[in-house]
């Protein structure tokens, strides 16, 4: 070890406590101790240095030049009577060497002591011993192993054996539970851990009293006494059991329990299928009867509520329980089989739930458990996109209790095929959490272990990991033969017995219960379940909890209100008002020149009522819906600024880069905007933005796409949780999906959003996609959001030259009364009149404004040009107005898009139908744009101005 060989060489007579002092000072000042020292302490090896950090106290990282600075400062070391350092009485070299040698082996026990714990059950994992935490590594003989050693209060001791700090180190960090926190760089965390697991407390004689023994077991009991009985009661049915990972729902009740005492009043769990039935009759108390039900092909609803429902094993609840005498809601969310798609959404509804509680600086009141497979969390990449979320100013959540059930084991594929690192775990440490490795058989370690991490949660308000290492008794599902591919491990599975077995005998044995006391508590379950299955043949659900609480008020859309039109309108004073706020600056505030002047721009557009852009259209939306009482909530990336410099909802200080929102400063005691920028990530953001919209519906949540094509990296969220939960789970959400679409011949990335994706998902009115060309219309369709009496995801596919496009803006008066949003725009040129008219073009979006100008630029006056705004819901009755007086006209639809993309497959035979029921000529749509093609668009400029220029042409029969 050079580091010591050169401490022992340097010092003689010296003692730890006098070279603590000195190591002090020298972080503090390095040349206020003599240059031999200085030296010494500059070409110390990183193992020494770590022995000095924790001897004294002192951290430090490298200084420009050389040398340590402390981040901290260094405790003052223990001084005599005289001022002097303590010192060992006739401390000699060797007693300087053994301390730090000692310091050495703790602080690697410390690093690396996981990797000897007893953490598999089935003992299949070969026992390694690792040389650096062999005594032998580092000079220690046996006949070193009982002498006194200083080791500087280490372990809570001043002096020690080496024997006993061998026992303290082997019973803290390689019993059955093995802790991963030294890569951790706040010292506090890194303290208050050590403290907690150095010295083992839940292997102390009377650590769980008999009660809290007995509550173990009860949980366990009921997790193996749920599978047992449904093994027996529907043989083969897939239930993706928890056998062998019982322990898990001890860890979460502790979970709960803990953080109900610590102030916790509301939990959301998110969590895959496996052990999801247990969890919602055993955690959050699903009656045993309605599940059963279930089991035997019941609906989950109400006969009253339509929907399409879900298999159990998808489907989630919620309930309120007491623990000493507070109340605590439990919320377990639905999720498909997407395995850790539901954790962003977890994160968002936390958040959304602590901001509506107020509990915007500790966010402790409301906590998020999440519960992984091992082969997920170390696979799946959202895992890491909600990690990299957790500490973000508009995503933490105060932390998140992750509870990994690690059966060793994919569907068939072992660790080995599972994860490059040492654990399924590794991803958690790039947020620098500490993570809890622990013997799922061994009950109340598993216990101890959930404890520790929500008190660390509680305090830190981070992210913490605990990793139940267990198996899974049975295949992936209940019909799965798994000795096809782990003969091994499923061989000593057989003979190993249960967590509850183990646990039962332990308590048995050591005389907390009586072999009857636990016949008892698995035959009282098992009476309970009986009752239940057979309440359960005559079991009909008579509410649905969908539409109480935060969304009482709201009501289940019908087909006729879906074609509602809803107040959006807005006073013009009020418009004026907002309107004076978003151009309005502190008189101190250095504002950006170019922006002065777009602000200017806003002013005037205001003012004179003409000539309002689109960025401006929306901030009126924004401030009047703050006016009116909404918050609004505005995330993705760049999205302060906007993509295209259109934005600037969030102004900087040129000279100290302060914030000021100007749409915050509209009145007193309003309604906040918050705008955030967000981490590179769509698919785990998204889902944070749909968990917000979910808990709090009236809050306006924006998700905006830095381009449109972003959003295929989240096309889980949209296809699982936005397009289809309103019919799987009857969970309504208002989440907006602002999506940059529009060709102006920049290439096939980003010209596209897909709009063809979302409307192939468009049915029973499950959302609105629209692709609007005004200002006003935009305005109208965000505050319909908030003004309908129900929720639906709105797809926006939002402009990019347009946003500054001199023809699309609107007048003051279009925003204000007896306005609204249109689904269709009918022609405004004055044109032949309709009987005249030779041909309509029907489009959407930008390209609606190319049409306009080249049919200006020719003089045609026989062609009609029809905006369709909204394309789902479909407004048939609208269009079917709008088209009714062209009695001899052709119809076309027009796009930019190729044929196999943009909205031409969805619109083909909607409109057919619509022009079928009419009386006039036309009985089909004909196609004009883009040919089919796989990529989205041309990458050559002057290709795309040709193609542009050609469906131009064709569509108003230039050419």
């Amino acid at each position: 070890m050079p580091g010591v060989d050169i401490l022992a060489t340097a010092m003689t007579g010296a003692n730890a406590a006098f070279l603590a002092d000195l190591y002090a000072r020298w972080v503090e000042k390095p040349d206020s101790v003599d240059p031999s020292f200085q030296e010494l302490f500059a070409a110390l090896n990183d193992d020494a240095r770590a022995v000095l950090e924790d001897a004294t106290g002192a951290s430090w990282a490298p200084r420009p030049r050389g040398g340590f600075a402390p981040e901290e400062a260094a405790p003052a070391p223990a001084k005599g009577k005289g001022g002097a350092p303590v010192a060992a009485p006739g401390a000699s070299r060797q007693e300087v060497l053994d301390s730090l040698r000692a310091l050495m082996l703790i602080r690697v026990y410390r690093v690396r002591g996981h990797l000897e714990a007893d953490l598999d059950p089935l003992g299949l994992q070969k026992k390694k011993t690792h040389a650096e935490l062999d005594p032998a590594s580092y000079g220690f003989t046996e006949a070193d192993y009982d002498r006194p050693i200083f080791i500087n209060g280490a372990l809570g001791r001043e002096t020690a054996t080496l024997r006993e700090i061998l026992g303290i180190l082997r019973a803290s960090y390689c019993g059955a539970i093995g802790t991963e926190f030294m890569h951790i760089q706040d010292p506090d965390q890194k303290a208050w851990i050590q403290s907690r697991i150095e010295g083992a407390p839940w292997k102390a004689k009377d650590a769980f009293g008999k009660a809290e023994k007995a509550a173990i077991l009860e949980d366990l009991t009921e997790a193996e006494g749920w599978e047992a009985f449904c093994a027996k009661k529907y043989v083969g049915t897939k239930r993706f059991g928890l056998e062998g990972g019982e322990a898990t729902i001890a860890a979460v009740q502790a979970v709960i329990e803990t953080g109900a005492k610590d102030g916790v009043n509301e939990v959301v769990i998110g969590m895959a299928h496996r052990g999801r039935l247990n969890t919602l009759v055993n955690v959050v108390r699903k009656p045993y009867v309605q599940l059963f039900s279930e089991f035997k092909g019941g609906s989950a609803n109400p006969d009253s509520v339509q929907g399409s429902g879900d298999v159990k094993y998808h489907l989630g609840t919620s309930t309120d329980i007491e623990i000493e005498g507070r109340k605590v809601h439990l919320s377990l969310q639905p999720n498909p089989s997407h395995l850790e798609c539901v954790d962003p959404v977890v994160a968002g509804k936390v958040r959304a739930r602590q901001d509506m509680a107020g509990d915007t600086k500790g966010r402790k009141s409301v906590m998020g458990i999440l519960l992984h497979g091992d082969a997920a969390f170390a696979g799946q990449g959202v895992v890491y996109e909600t990690l990299a979320m957790s500490q973000l100013i508009g995503y933490r959540t105060g932390g998140t209790v992750h509870v990994v059930t690690n059966n060793q084991i994919g569907f068939t594929t072992t660790p080995a095929h599972a994860y490059s690192g040492l654990y399924c775990t590794d991803v958690a440490k790039s947020v620098q959490a500490p993570i809890l490795h622990v013997n799922g058989d061994d009950a109340e370690a598993v216990v101890f272990a959930a404890r520790l991490c929500t008190e660390f949660r509680q305090r830190f308000a981070v992210d913490v990991v605990l990793d139940i290492v267990c198996y899974r008794r049975h295949g992936h599902n209940e019909t799965d033969e798994p000795a096809f591919t782990q003969p091994l491990m499923y061989a000593r599975i057989k003979e190993t017995p249960t967590a509850r077995a183990k646990y039962a005998k332990q308590l048995i044995d050591e005389g907390s219960l009586t072999e009857a006391d636990v016949q008892g508590m698995l035959d009282a379950y098992n009476a309970k379940l009986e009752d239940a299955f057979q309440a359960s043949a005559s079991f009909r659900p008579n509410k649905a909890d969908w539409l109480e609480g935060h969304w009482t008020g709201l009501k289940a859309p019908t087909d006729e209100t879906a074609d509602s039109e809803y107040e959006t309108a807005v006073s013009l004073d009020a418009l004026r008002e907002v309107g004076g706020a978003l151009a309005r600056v502190p008189a101190d505030f250095n504002v950006n020149p170019k922006i002065a002047r777009q602000l200017e721009a806003k002013k005037q557009a205001i003012e004179t009522g003409e000539g309002i852009d689109w960025a401006t259209g929306e901030a009126l939306a924004f401030g009047s819906l703050l006016l009116d009482g909404h918050r609004v909530r505005l995330s993705g990336e760049d999205v302060q600024r906007g993509t295209f410099s259109q934005r600037h909802c969030v102004l900087i200080d040129q000279k100290d880069q302060s914030e000021y929102v100007p749409l915050n400063n509209i009145r007193e005691g309003q309604p906040r905007l918050e705008a955030f920028n967000s981490l590179l990530s769509e698919f785990g953001v998204m889902g944070f933005d749909y968990g917000y919209s979910l808990a709090d519906p009236q809050t306006l949540v924006l998700w905006e796409g830095q381009f449109g094509d972003f959003a295929n990296g989240a096309q889980v969220i949209i296809d699982q949780f936005i397009a289809s939960a309103e019919t799987k789970w009857l969970r309504m959400s208002g989440l907006v999906l602002l999506l940059p679409h529009g060709y102006e011949g920049q290439g096939p990335e980003h010209s596209s959003a897909r709009l063809e994706r979302y409307l192939q998902l468009c049915a029973e009115n499950n959302m609105r996609v629209v692709n609007i060309t005004t200002p006003a219309n935009y305005f109208h369709a965000l505050r319909r959001q908030m003004k309908a009496n129900y929720r639906k995801p709105l797809v926006q596919m939002t402009p990019k030259s347009l946003l500054r496009h001199k023809l699309a803006v609107s007048s003051l008066s279009e925003f204000g009364p007896g306005t609204g949003f249109r689904t269709v725009i009918p022609e405004i040129d004055a044109i032949a009149p309709e009987e005249e008219v030779k041909r309509v073009v029907l489009c959407t979006g930008k390209v609606y404004y190319d049409l306009l100008q080249a049919r200006r630029d020719a003089g045609v006056k026989d062609v009609a040009i029809v905006r369709v705004e909204q394309m789902y819901p479909f407004p048939a009755k609208a269009l079917a107005t709008v088209l009714a007086p062209y009695k001899k006209a052709e119809v076309v639809w027009c796009q930019e898009e190729p044929e196999n993309m943009g909205a031409w497959t969805f619109m083909d035979r909607r409109l057919e139908k619509v022009l079928k029921g009419l009386d006039i000529a036309a009985k089909r749509p004909d196609y004009v744009g883009r040919a089919i093609a796989a990529s989205p668009a041309t990458g050559l400029a002057k290709t795309h101005a040709e193609q542009q220029q050609a469906l131009v042409g064709q569509a108003l029969a230039l050419s």
